[in-house]
């Protein structure tokens, strides 16, 4: 099962103070959605932007907006992203006793269903609710920060969720989120992984829309 490969700059680690020209930036560098990763301060030990950030990009930008919710008690924060304008609500399975009830919900509230999991968090923990996710995003780094390394096994864990993805026929996409970039961006794809997460390598780099046009350039 071929799926479309997408690119989701992380904004982040965009500079806040230039957000708006950095988001076009991306733009024209072709990004196929932006990414939100959304930080509580207690599911991860950092404290980032809430629906109102959500909302002001999505008054200045036609891309999906996809949204990572580090958060504990993820069902008192969907309703207010989905109303700012989310395309893609992605919760953690270590967050929530019933993912499926709660994809069920993000559905129903007109968004696409991710479901997140840490580096160290099986894969089994999916057997009962991957049918019921549009998206699972598997975490190469500890979630909390940006800038951080990637972890090789990363790649073991797509290979082997692929396979299940694969083997029960779901169209599911799967995403990676955390030291992606030029030197790896390559090897990620070939594990499975369709959808790219990166921040660092791309709003560091001294032109964002060269950087987002060089990833872009290695999806097929």
């Amino acid at each position: 099962m071929n799926l479309a490969q997408k690119l989701a700059p992380s904004i982040l680690n965009s500079d806040f103070l230039r957000l708006g020209e950095q988001v076009k930036s991306l733009e024209r560098g072709g990004a196929d959605w932006l990414h939100f990763d959304v930080m509580d301060g207690h599911f991860v030990p950092n404290l980032t932007f809430g629906p109102p950030m959500v909302e002001a990009i999505r008054g200045g930008s036609n891309l999906p907006l996809d949204c990572h919710l580090m958060v504990n008690d993820p069902e008192k924060f969907v309703d207010g992203f989905a109303a700012a304008g989310a395309y893609s609500i992605t919760i953690h399975q270590e967050a929530t006793a019933n993912p499926a009830a709660l994809a069920r919900r993000i559905k129903a509230l007109g968004c696409r269903a991710g479901i997140s999991l840490k580096p160290a968090t099986s894969l089994e923990t999916l057997n009962s609710c991957l049918a019921e996710f549009d998206l699972v995003l598997l975490m190469s780094v500890n979630p909390g920060f940006g800038g951080q390394k990637f972890i090789p096994e990363s790649l073991n864990r797509a290979r082997a969720l692929r396979r299940k993805c694969e083997a029960a026929s779901l169209p599911t996409d799967i995403q990676m989120d955390g030291g992606i970039g030029f030197s790896n961006a390559a090897e990620v794809l070939a594990s499975g992984v369709n959808v790219l997460v990166i921040g660092t390598a791309i709003f560091k780099a001294v032109d964002v829309a060269e950087a987002t046009a060089r990833f872009k350039a290695l999806l097929k």
